[in-house]
């Protein structure tokens, strides 16, 4: 294996055990041999970007599978995230241990269950965005994709409200701005600016800092969604 499955050999945690390293242990299997022991120096609890890439990549694979075929324009999205993260050719080895792991055997609740219990909930948001990214690489979040997204989300411990939000950024409906803010139309005009600053707040690109400048990217296309939802409500209403 190249740089890439080296590095997320050295830098694995919690994500090494359960039903995750059950899943990816085939491939980084014979790399962790020469890294175990800074494996076992991890801080217990404590997610590493190892952990959340290798995470995220099981989770994307689980999506990836849900409408029975796997989309070039699907790839090309996961690619372009890796290389944004650690470099092309890095991405292009992300991109073969994908595809080790889309012939695996993905129990999405108990690799779920696994991230709940040991990444902060900001990061599992994050998560989130970029698995509705993923299917929505093609243009559209097929009825099957959803339906896993769903249960992915119910799995992670995230609020219907968060999940709604998350959702009307990819999935368009009458009420996307208002259910981006997670409030209702009816609202008054404080109560959308209020929910606009709870929403920034809550997806602010630093509560994911620590998975380092690359990873910020996508957390930085969240929270332009939130400004774009509340930008246009404004407008509608004429707030100022």
């Amino acid at each position: 294996m190249g740089n890439f499955t080296r590095w997320i050999a050295g830098g694995l945690g919690w994500a090494f055990f359960g039903p995750i390293g059950g899943v990816v242990g085939f491939v980084i299997g014979s790399v962790v041999e020469g890294s175990q022991s800074r494996v076992g120096r991890i801080e217990p609890g404590k997610t590493t970007v190892g952990d959340f890439a290798v995470s995220l990549l099981v989770l994307i694979a689980a999506v990836m599978k849900a409408d029975g075929k796997v989309v070039k324009s699907e790839l090309d999205y996961v690619k372009k995230y890796f290389v944004q993260a650690f470099g092309e050719s890095s991405a292009a080895e992300a991109i073969m241990m994908l595809r080790d792991i889309l012939n695996q055997q993905i129990d999405v609740r108990d690799v779920s269950y696994q991230i709940k219990s040991r990444m902060d909930y900001p990061s599992r948001l994050q998560m989130m965005h970029l698995l509705f990214g993923v299917s929505y690489a093609d243009g559209k979040v097929h009825p099957a994709e959803l339906s896993i997204l769903e249960q992915i989300g119910g799995y992670l411990g995230i609020s219907v409200k968060d999940f709604d939000s998350i959702k009307s950024m990819f999935v368009e409906n009458t009420e996307a701005s208002y259910k981006i803010l997670e409030i209702e139309p009816s609202a008054t005009n404080e109560e959308v600016k209020k929910a606009y600053r709870k929403m920034a707040v809550k997806y602010h690109p630093d509560k994911v800092s620590y998975l380092g400048e690359e990873f910020k990217n996508t957390a930085n296309e969240k929270f332009k969604k939130v400004s774009e939802a509340y930008d246009k409500i404004k407008k509608e209403r004429g707030i100022v």
